[in-house]
């Protein structure tokens, strides 16, 4: 068996947890992803069965597209709701004109600090382990594209994004980003990868749906 599936990635999983369950479903050994989601996140997961593994790397290579909501006035340490609360702060009166102005100064060819909970690796070691293990870490900001953000919704203190981008970027690293120009803080609440590549969220198999097609023998 070879082949691209565009999985639509449940909550609570690690990219790492589809991987292994669609081995166990498929009863293949020969699997990975094209790019990883946070367990918080949702959406487009591209998983490579078979040969196809050896493509992996191209179909990282493509832009994504992604929509986030976050919360302005929440400051965590991983950026988004799964981490522990670092700060609050009262939240200024702003408009949604306010806030394309402030993620204007975040579009185009910028750098970009990740966070320290991150699968990046520093001397082959993940940055969230070397947290958990109580080390020192101040990832170094690198250079990533985002070719556009738009405000899709803003009931204070909540907003909605969608952002088009090369990958390597981080959603986590912009929301707080926005949260410091504003002076406030922002985590991110929520994020469905809508779009990798030619590979969008519309045509995406659920876990279950994948799991059915296999117990009738229509995947191929």
């Amino acid at each position: 068996m070879n082949g691209i599936l565009n999985i639509n990635k449940p909550a609570g999983w690690t990219s790492h947890d589809v991987v292994a369950w669609v081995r166990r479903v498929l009863k293949i050994k020969r699997v990975g992803h094209a790019g990883t989601l946070d367990p918080l996140a949702t959406g487009v997961l591209l998983v490579c069965v078979g040969q196809a593994t050896r493509v992996a790397e191209y179909l990282m290579a493509s832009s994504k597209t992604y929509r986030a909501a976050a919360r302005l006035g929440l400051t965590t340490d991983t950026y988004d709701t799964d981490g522990e609360l670092v700060a609050t702060r009262p939240v200024p009166e702003l408009t949604a004109d306010d806030l394309r102005a402030a993620l204007a100064h975040f579009t185009g060819d910028i750098l970009q600090t990740p966070p320290a909970y991150s699968a990046i690796k520093q001397d082959g070691v993940p940055l969230h382990r070397r947290v958990r293990r109580g080390e020192t870490v101040q990832p170094a900001p690198r250079p990533v594209r985002i070719q556009s953000i738009e405000v899709l919704a803003w009931q204070p203190p909540d907003v909605a994004l969608e952002v088009v981008c090369d990958p390597g970027t981080y959603i986590r690293s912009l929301v707080h980003d926005l949260g410091q120009t504003l002076g406030c803080g922002a985590t991110m609440t929520a994020l469905q990868r809508t779009r990798s590549g030619r590979f969008h969220i519309a045509d995406a198999l659920d876990l279950d749906g994948l799991a059915q097609a296999a117990a009738h023998g229509t995947i191929e």
